[in-house]
C-alpha cells in the first residue's frame, strides 16, 4: 500500500539529527511515521509534538502525500534566559507514495496528542471477491 520514494531519506534524518541542524522550508527535516492496514483502511501517523493543527500541511497529488509542519519557538519575555533548548524547532516533512488502490480523495486527518493521524479507505477494487466460474457443467467459486 506504501512505497519508498527516497532512499536516502532516513541517513538524511540522522545526519541532522548529529548536526542539531533545524528544517527549513527549502530543506525541512525529516517526520517520523508509522504506517499499517488497520480493518478496510491503511493508516498513517506522523510524530508532530508541540506543533498545532494549524502549523500542519497536507496535500495529495495524484497518488504523492506530503505532509509539513512547523514547529516554533515558544514566545518568550525579554526577562527569560534559556538555561537548555534541546527540542528540534523549525520545519518537518515526510512524502510518502501511495498506492493505486487507496481511495486518497477520502482521506481523514486527525491530530490528538501530538500525532497526526491519516486513515486512507481502501479502494473497493482492491479488496478480496469471490469469482464464479460459469459453464453447463456447474459453476464454481474461488478466491480472487
Amino acid at each position: 500500500m506504501l512505497m519508498r520514494t527516497d532512499p536516502f531519506r532516513e541517513m538524511d534524518r540522522i545526519v541532522q539529527q548529529l548536526s542539531g541542524s533545524s528544517g527549513t522550508w527549502s530543506k525541512p527535516s525529516v517526520m517520523s511515521m508509522d504506517a499499517y492496514r488497520e480493518g478496510e483502511e491503511y493508516v498513517i501517523a506522523f510524530d508532530v509534538p508541540g506543533v498545532s493543527p494549524e502549523a500542519i500541511d497536507i496535500d495529495v497529488e495524484r497518488n504523492m502525500l506530503t505532509v509539513k509542519a512547523e514547529r516554533r519557538p515558544v514566545a518568550k519575555a525579554d526577562s527569560v534566559k534559556v538555561e537548555l533548548s534541546e527540542r528540534p524547532l523549525g520545519v518537518f516533512s515526510r512524502q510518502v507514495m501511495l498506492a493505486d488502490t487507496l481511495e486518497t480523495e477520502r482521506i481523514q486527518a486527525d491530530c490528538d496528542a501530538g500525532v497526526l493521524t491519516l486513515r486512507i479507505p481502501i479502494a473497493e477494487r482492491a479488496k478480496p471477491r469471490k469469482i464464479s466460474i460459469g459453464g453447463e457443467s456447474g459453476r464454481r467459486q474461488i478466491s480472487g
